[in-house]
């Protein structure tokens, strides 16, 4: 059985971090390559131009979601060495930055400012990936970058799709009347989330579960279920998937929504997981 060597897209953050960690270490000589979202790209906007747009959706309640997700994490990333070695975690897999890590792995990275420009094409043509795999990518793979990969390629996704496609799954499961919390591995497709489904799980969580732990969760239920989906490929036994209704996309929540949640006492993040975040790249 021949192992089909994959190009990795991944925008580290908290929700998927130590579940990509683990997947690149027990991967990593089916890796042909990874490629690092760059989050402050300057096609969408910058740092600033982000931050503006989703004051302009969602108000201030959306800030610290975004910084114990995003901003905590990418901040305290070039500290990651120093800190694992005072909590004792030193090389640990889980608590390696995924740059550093693919480093030490021998796997090729790039910074991704456009998934379908040059320089990713370049990359294909160099490292010859038989498919792609996305994983926490925030940003959207035409057609034609689809057809570098022979294979196709496939996505993890925090949610049960095909409710609540788009990029924050966990914070519209948390406003549904009842919790609908669950992960699905999909074929890439380029409408965002509406892949054929290849493998899904629904995960009960308890009732005091933020948006943020939820993703964490879930990212970890996804790296299992896309290890049985690549073993499937391999193999040469992956169905086609399950088709299903393209519903209404979900984006980034607006400022209605989220006062709907604070009034039924339900959380984006809180003090753990902003714990979780400082202590993301210093203990395993």
């Amino acid at each position: 059985m021949t192992r089909p060597r994959l190009a990795l897209f991944v925008l580290e953050a908290l929700p998927n971090a130590r579940a990509v960690r683990r997947f690149v270490t027990d991967h990593a000589a089916d890796i042909a390559f990874v490629g690092l979202s760059n989050a402050e790209r300057p096609s969408s906007g910058g740092l600033v131009g982000q931050v503006r747009r989703h004051l302009a959706r969602s108000g201030p309640a959306i800030l610290p979601y975004l910084g114990v997700n995003f901003g905590v994490p990418d901040l305290l990333s070039p500290l990651s060495g120093l800190t694992r070695r005072l909590a004792g975690a030193k090389n640990a897999a889980s608590a390696t930055p995924l740059r550093s890590l693919c480093r030490s792995l021998g796997v090729p990275t790039l910074t991704v400012d456009d998934v379908n420009g040059e320089e990713v094409a370049a990359f294909f043509a160099r490292h010859t990936p038989d498919a792609i795999v996305t994983f926490h990518f925030d940003q959207i793979l035409s057609g034609a970058t689809l057809a570098l990969a022979p294979l196709g390629g496939v996505n993890v996704h925090p949610g049960l799709l095909p409710r609540h496609r788009g990029p924050v799954p966990t914070i519209h499961a948390l406003a549904e009347p009842d919790l609908a919390f669950g992960v699905t591995v999909h074929r890439l497709a380029v409408t965002i989330d509406a892949g054929a489904i290849l493998a899904q799980e629904a995960v009960t969580l308890p009732a005091d579960t933020t948006a943020t732990r939820a993703s964490v969760i879930l990212h970890e239920h996804g790296r299992m279920l896309l290890d049985g989906v690549l073993a499937q490929l391999a193999a040469g036994t992956l169905p086609p998937g399950e088709t299903v209704p393209t519903l209404p996309y979900c984006p980034f929540p607006d400022r209605t929504l989220l006062a709907d949640l604070r009034r039924r006492g339900r959380k984006l993040t809180d003090v753990r997981d902003l714990g979780e975040a400082l202590a993301l790249s210093a203990r395993a």
